[in-house]
């Protein structure tokens, strides 16, 4: 029976933490098992996305086997990992991560009544359905900086609802933010943070988009871009507090690598399903189509990179989010937030599933090693 946390088939990258070695492990997968193919030809994940072939050197370098697949997964949950066995880390370590925001025009709305609210999210169903009324136009039909985009954008500014959010969303330019510093991310199974001030906050499912120093995007993988929305809501200089804190992006479990069955195509056409199962028996669920994008992928790479900006070890860019989850929870009214204890699973076919548990940033794993230290500890096996 197929793993549904892990695609069949394709070339899959991930990093494990694996006894007896200081440094994470680059793996792959094969037959159930995950093996080893760290060497000094390719010591981090970096090095492998900069490859003219990625897919095929990670197709064909052998190594030793790790542990199987289901066991390897079983033991990467916080608060459920034996140290003595292995266990899944984020796929990603040297790479700048990255994102793109209100790429879709659900987020797009959205993102207008965090603003309009000022954070309060009592106020939100009101603002949603006057805005809604003001616009008066599928939004998901503009293409963003077009002629028609533009008229748009003179209707709303007479209407009195122009904002900073339908600038991105509906004018030429793009947001492209920071999410996180390399090695910060989380992988499958670990807890994600959120900031204990914020009582507003959701889960992000995208995909996100492995791309070199070139500019070439060589793969593909889920994450959870961690947002909370009253803290973001209360002003737009404060998406650095909403966005980036201890846990509060994951990315996972494996990078699949572009090859000649799978493409950046099939992610342009993927449904990204989320579920978010709560202690208290709350269950949200949610699917979106990535055909729905107002921005292409590679628009948004081409936003991030270029002769403006350079990326030496290459980035990870989450492509954004149409889901915003709007279910009430805890009465009538008072809309969606997160609990502490939910799992949240985002998933594809072509990519696997991502799962993590939401807990307080302040009470996370905190984030103590860094680029210095993978360095360090490369050097001492004698991989750099």
């Amino acid at each position: 029976m197929a793993n549904p946390i892990v695609p069949s088939e394709g070339i899959l990258l991930g990093r494990a933490r694996v006894p007896g070695h200081d440094h994470p492990r680059l793996v792959t997968v094969r037959d159930g098992d995950v093996i080893d193919i760290t060497s000094r030809t390719a010591p981090t994940a970096r090095d492998i996305a900069e490859m003219d072939d990625p897919a095929d050197y990670v197709g064909t370098t052998m190594g030793p086997v790790v542990g199987s697949l289901d066991r390897l997964l079983a033991n990467s949950w916080s608060g459920k990992t034996n140290p003595a066995e292995p266990s899944l880390l984020s796929p990603i370590d040297l790479q700048a991560v990255k994102a793109a925001g209100v790429t879709f025009v659900v987020s797009l709305l959205e993102r207008v009544i965090e603003e309009q609210a000022r954070g309060d999210k009592a106020r939100s169903e009101a603002l949603r359905k006057d805005i809604l009324g003001l616009i008066g136009t599928d939004l998901s039909q503009l293409v963003p900086g077009s002629e028609t985009a533009m008229k748009v954008k003179e209707t709303l500014i007479a209407r009195g609802v122009w904002s900073q959010y339908l600038e991105v969303g509906i004018g030429p330019d793009a947001e492209i933010f920071t999410k996180c510093q390399p090695m910060a991310s989380v992988g499958y199974g670990a807890d994600v943070g959120i900031l204990p001030i914020s009582e507003w906050n959701n889960p992000e499912p995208e995909v996100a988009m492995v791309v070199n120093s070139r500019g070439t995007i060589v793969g593909a993988t889920l994450g959870n871009d961690v947002n909370l929305r009253d803290v973001e809501g209360r002003s737009a200089l404060l998406l650095g507090k909403a966005k980036d804190n201890n846990a509060s992006a994951s990315l996972g479990p494996f990078i699949r690598l572009f090859d000649g069955t799978f493409t950046l195509e099939t992610v342009k056409q993927a449904d990204i399903a989320l579920n978010v199962t709560g202690e208290d028996g709350f269950e949200l669920t949610g699917v979106s189509n990535m055909s729905q994008i107002s921005r292409s992928p590679e628009a948004l790479v081409s936003s991030a990179i270029g002769r403006h900006h350079q990326y030496p070890d290459g980035f990870v860019l989450y492509l954004g989010t149409m889901f915003a989850p709007v279910k009430d929870r805890g009465g009538a009214g008072k809309g969606f937030t997160h609990k502490t204890g939910d799992v949240v699973s985002i998933s594809t076919p072509s990519l696997g599933t991502l799962s993590n548990t939401v807990r307080l940033a302040t009470e996370a794993a905190p984030w103590t090693y860094g680029a210095s230290h993978l360095l360090r500890d490369l050097a001492r096996a004698g991989l750099l």
